[in-house]
């Protein structure tokens, strides 16, 4: 009893100074005066007069109040594991300093969490995410696949009380989609989503098979932050090839009429960028070129990534193509991140966008390896 005390003592002990670091990391002060900033604005009467703006305040304010109350659960966890640590000691009882010992396992997971949020000081991590879900080869079985991977991110984004627009979706004929462009907003959409940047594989067999062989398919997802318009991002009008087209939609009396979809090819890198989100095909235009601004800044980025990478005598590869993680279906239930390790087996979780574990193992991953280079 005396050593499991002491043990549980020792704990609480390296907890709190796991959370005074982390602390020092954040502005609290700060965030609770954007905090009350945003809530007078949301007193206003005409709040609501910019539907747009009030949604992106709505989000942040959530932000603000979910960070801000993990930080006192923090503070609260600690003083209650304190206490009862205290009254085990004194009553003897063994069952007081189980609770003890949950409450300090549940309070490190709290840190790991809030641990990874200091990771995302990239000059877009706190930017809205656009990610693009591409089927690979194999016809309709990479179709379906293309769209298991855009309902997960769309629950992910939900589970995170995050905002999603379809920018362009194209439907596959018999099943599925053949690719998907989401605007996810919310802060840090982009820090956490570029953890998914990559070939994503799946194994399975096959509903597609009337002889149900294992098939395995592939779907590359393309994440960029949504950048700001005052951005230097030079376009020339004669690399671009741009085409129209008429939406898809839920058809009869919904159907569009007009080709008001916009597909925007830049020649030099072959970047292809589609919007058909917008009534207007001069809207879609904006947001096409938005997004294509958006993927050439990231190729810019990378580029540079890629040099720094090679002056320090590195030899990895940045480009999207790379496989990241594997979902094994059949023989057995199995999701795996190639770069982190990090796997389980509870892919019916994983597949209702609960994919923190993964998006929070490369985090760390890329902090460490920040910290040695």
């Amino acid at each position: 009893m005396i050593e499991r005390v002491q043990e549980l003592k020792e704990q609480v002990s390296k907890l709190k100074e796991k959370y005074a670091e982390i602390r020092g990391y954040f502005d609290l002060d700060k965030m609770k005066r954007r905090l009350s900033e945003i809530e007078e604005e949301m007193a206003s009467p005409d709040f609501w007069n910019d539907p747009k703006k009030a949604q992106s305040l709505s989000v942040e304010r959530n932000h603000l109040e979910q960070e801000l109350e993990a930080f006192k659960s923090v503070e609260q966890k600690i003083e209650d594991s304190e206490v009862l640590i205290e009254m085990a000691e004194e009553e003897q009882d063994g069952s007081l300093l189980d609770e003890a010992e949950q409450m300090l396992s549940d309070l490190d997971k709290t840190l790991d969490r809030l641990e990874v949020k200091k990771v995302l000081s990239g000059e877009f991590d706190k930017n809205n995410a656009i990610v693009t879900i591409h089927a690979g080869a194999g016809g309709t079985e990479s179709c379906d696949w293309a769209q298991m991977l855009m309902r997960m991110y769309i629950r992910w984004a939900e589970r995170k009380g995050f905002e999603v627009e379809i920018l362009d979706l194209q439907e596959n004929e018999e099943a599925g989609i053949k690719s998907a462009t989401l605007l996810i907003k919310g802060p840090y959409a982009y820090g956490f989503l570029r953890a998914e940047h990559g070939t994503h594989r799946l194994v399975r067999i096959s509903p597609f098979d009337a002889n149900a062989r294992r098939h395995t398919s592939f779907c590359g997802v393309i994440v960029v932050p949504e950048i700001d318009e005052d951005i230097e991002v030079e376009i020339k009008e004669e690399d671009l090839r741009i085409d129209t087209y008429r939406a898809s939609g839920a058809g009869g009396q919904h159907v569009n009429k007009t080709d008001s979809a916009v597909r925007i090819t830049h020649i030099p890198t072959g970047i292809v960028v589609t919007c058909q989100s917008e009534r207007s095909q001069i809207q879609n235009r904006q947001r096409a070129m938005k997004i294509l601004k958006a993927r050439l800044y990231e190729l810019e980025r990378q580029k540079r990534e890629e040099k720094i990478a090679q002056a320090r005598g590195e030899h990895k590869s940045i480009a999207w193509g790379n496989q990241i993680r594997s979902y094994i279906f059949q023989p057995y239930r199995l999701v795996k991140d190639h770069r982190t390790g990090v796997e389980t087996s509870n892919i019916d979780a994983v597949m209702d966008g609960d994919i923190d574990l993964f998006i929070e193992a490369y985090l760390k991953q890329k902090a460490r390896e920040g910290a040695s280079g």
